[in-house]
């Protein structure tokens, strides 16, 4: 049971991103768990990179968010919480902050994965990650991992804002007419069988800001399907413009809600790959602006923590 002199840890947990195009095959490895990809995937995803200058900010954007978590928290709650950052798949890697925050006295913890959304594979991974780095320690932290905060009223009301900010991009006469694409990664059908919430949880998560604003249109599509030889969950975004271009549809704004910071995801797959398909289509796209470290979203997770707060230390008592 936590002291009440010993801070809460609060461990934010992210997927992680290459540093420079050299990094590209060692964190490719890290991602296929060891087993090494084909040159020709290395290289595929290396020019992915090329494509959107060579890295992306997620890195960056997660400790200023953690940093902005942490000053949001002190202010309120002096020496009560420390926050900690780590990645799945790069430094700073979970095993060894797990470490850090065990040398710092940490003993209890509660871990939020930076995706709103449950799934098995997503999130349920990262407390496999978790669990894994505990297995390290001589003394295992009591973390509480916090499941989904899709349901956070704050987080649905900052999606609604940047979309309604993101409409005034569109010709006034236009708006009327601007299809709202909510969209996420996708992930393996295979999760379908084992009962997994995913996708409905990003159904009923849409429809909550699709509700607050009053949409008349929205859709909802998956993007970023891996090239593993299985079905993924659809349909795909760029396919989902084709059919939308068919309903004669001019006018997309892309809200990529499964994600909150920029990365490959958001710069190559949305910003390049969706902005090519809108341009072939003649159609207009504009995204919203991602979360990011601002201070609205550090406003969500203080409140996502603070909600889970009681049920953490009830769990590890």
């Amino acid at each position: 049971m936590n002291d009440s002199r010993t801070p809460l840890g609060i461990f934010l947990l992210a997927y992680g991103t290459p540093e420079k195009l050299d990094d590209v095959e060692e964190y490719y490895t890290n991602v296929r768990k060891g087993r090494k990809p084909e040159p020709e995937k290395v290289e595929e995803l290396r020019e992915r990179y090329a494509l959107v200058g060579g890295r992306t900010p997620l890195l960056e954007i997660s400790q200023s968010t953690a940093q902005g978590l942490q000053d949001r928290l002190e202010r309120a709650y002096p020496g009560k919480y420390k926050v900690y950052l780590g990645m799945k798949y790069w430094h700073p890697y979970i095993a060894d902050v797990l470490q850090e925050m065990a040398q710092d006295g940490i003993t209890d913890a509660i871990g939020l994965v930076l995706a709103p959304h449950y799934s098995k594979i997503s999130v349920g991974g990262y407390r496999d990650y978790v669990e894994k780095g505990q297995e390290r320690l001589d003394t295992p932290i009591n973390i509480y991992v916090i499941e989904s905060w899709q349901e956070n009223a704050a987080f649905r009301r900052m999606i609604a804002e940047r979309i309604m900010t993101t409409m005034q991009q569109f010709p006034a006469e236009a708006r009327s007419q601007v299809t709202v694409l909510f969209s996420a990664h996708s992930l393996p059908e295979r999760i379908k069988t084992w009962g997994d919430p995913y996708q409905d949880q990003l159904l009923e998560s849409a429809a909550g800001i699709a509700e607050l604003l009053g949409l008349q249109d929205w859709r909802f599509c998956f993007q970023s399907a891996g090239a593993t030889g299985e079905p993924w969950l659809g349909p795909d975004i760029c396919d989902y413009m084709d059919e939308l271009a068919q309903e004669g549809k001019r006018y997309i704004l892309s809200v990529p809600f499964g994600f909150v910071s920029e990365h490959l995801e958001i710069f190559y797959d949305i910003d390049y790959e969706a902005q090519q398909k809108a341009e072939e289509h003649g159609m207009t796209l504009h995204r919203i602006r991602m979360p990011n470290a601002d201070p609205e979203f550090v406003e969500v997770l203080a409140s996502v923590v603070l909600s889970a707060k009681g049920q953490a230390l009830v769990t590890n008592t």
